[in-house]
């Protein structure tokens, strides 16, 4: 028997029309593309990401312009990250975030990408009125100072979300990786500081060598299906013992990974990778898989079933964990023909 189906879901106070948003790529800043994700049926869009870099290269180079003249400036920006193919300069940023409001009813979400305290973060005041709903702070940093410790680390991350948290009124979420040695007490305090969701995890990009420039090249491979486990396994974890926004990403490709992601206890699911390789269209094709599947287990809405296989609620909450490691080693014999 058919019947109707809600997949409304509750993230950063937002009511979403369903649980499948887009995460930050460039594309997401293209007028086109926003109206091809809101046909298709997206529920949310996160911006691409305002870096850091990109907010103080543009002051240097301004004070740099102001004190010393122009012509020690093209030698002294070697200094800087290469900025050629980052999405745009801080103002034109805005500027580009403001017509993306305007273009589209869906929620978007502003996203700031740093990981040091300074005067770029009051960007995430003028990210939200540029009229984003909420912002999304992804903080992507590689500890290669043997000197500096896990304690430091930590400390900078929470320091910088309260500054972010300090200066908008709109929902915070924070963007992490999964490298962190006390992953469960570390989302914890990150809540503790302002997080209103967490974004679960950030993906670091792995270099490669190029063998005839003898030069590090570095690569941006999309993800695959098995890394959804990763964010499916904490996301189950946390659910029960936070009381914020969970926002899963990495390895979502159909709606057998939304569904069992909404089941640990997921409030939306974020995609990129798919919607590179596949296009707009593939949001609905989800979307009417996960109608129909829901329809044929007798569930009408998706709230019905949302945390159900979280650590606390499923029937082996110890294959999280430990338990299970032994026998899946010992009893694997390769990959099915």
């Amino acid at each position: 028997m058919e019947f109707n189906v809600n997949l409304e879901t509750d993230y950063l106070g937002m009511t979403l029309r369903n649980p499948v948003v887009a995460s930050a790529v460039p594309a997401n800043a293209e007028l086109d593309t926003l109206r091809q994700l809101e046909d298709a049926g997206i529920a949310a869009v996160v911006f691409p990401s305002l870096f850091e870099e990109q907010v103080e290269f543009e002051e240097w180079q301004f004070g740099s312009l102001q004190e010393y003249g122009g012509e020690s400036f093209a030698e002294a920006a070697g200094y800087f990250p290469e900025l050629d193919h980052y999405n745009t300069g801080p103002d034109e940023y805005l500027l580009a975030l403001e017509a993306a409001r305007r273009a589209v009813s869906v929620p978007i979400i502003g996203s700031l990408n740093g990981v040091t305290k300074g005067g770029w973060t009051r960007y995430a005041k003028k990210i939200e009125s540029a009229g984003a709903s909420a912002l999304e702070l992804n903080m992507y940093y590689m500890p290669t100072d043997i000197n500096i410790t896990a304690e430091q680390i930590e400390a900078n991350y929470l320091e910088l979300v309260a500054e972010v948290k300090s200066q908008i009124s709109i929902p915070l979420a924070v963007k992490i990786g999964p490298y962190f040695s006390s992953l469960a007490n570390f989302s914890k305090r990150l809540t503790e500081a302002g997080a209103d969701g967490l974004v679960l995890f950030n993906r670091f990009l792995q270099p490669d060598i190029n063998l005839e420039s003898m030069q590090i090249d570095p690569r941006l491979d999309l993800s695959h299906a098995s890394e959804m486990r990763l964010p499916l396994r904490w996301i189950a974890i946390l659910r029960d013992q936070l009381n914020v926004s969970l926002a899963a990403t990495s390895g979502i490709e159909g709606h057998r990974d939304v569904i069992k992601l909404m089941m640990v206890g997921a409030d939306v699911t974020m995609l990129a990778s798919a919607i590179l390789k596949r296009g707009p269209g593939v949001i609905q094709t989800i979307l009417a898989d996960m109608q129909n599947w829901l329809q044929e287990h007798g569930y009408r809405s998706v709230r019905q079933f949302k945390g159900g296989m979280s650590y606390r609620n499923c029937p082996n909450a110890a294959a999280l964990e430990r338990s299970n490691y032994m026998k899946v080693l010992t009893s694997y014999t390769g990959p099915s023909t």
